[in-house]
């Protein structure tokens, strides 16, 4: 199936321009109870990362 969606973005110039504005992000999170790290991943809107990273 990814190939499929990524096909459907190279013909369609206009869908290419819209993916270009979403990331995904990853952070680093410990677990207050053990003290071990997991990762909280998403894929967000670009305009968004410094709310994702600040915990809002």
């Amino acid at each position: 199936m990814a190939k499929a969606a990524k096909t459907a973005i190279k013909k369609d110039p206009k869908l290419a321009a819209e993916a270009k504005n979403w990331t995904k992000v990853i952070k680093a999170v410990r677990s207050p109870k053990t003290g071990a790290y997991s990762f909280k991943e998403q894929i967000i809107h670009k305009d968004k990362v410094k709310d994702f990273f600040a915990g809002k």
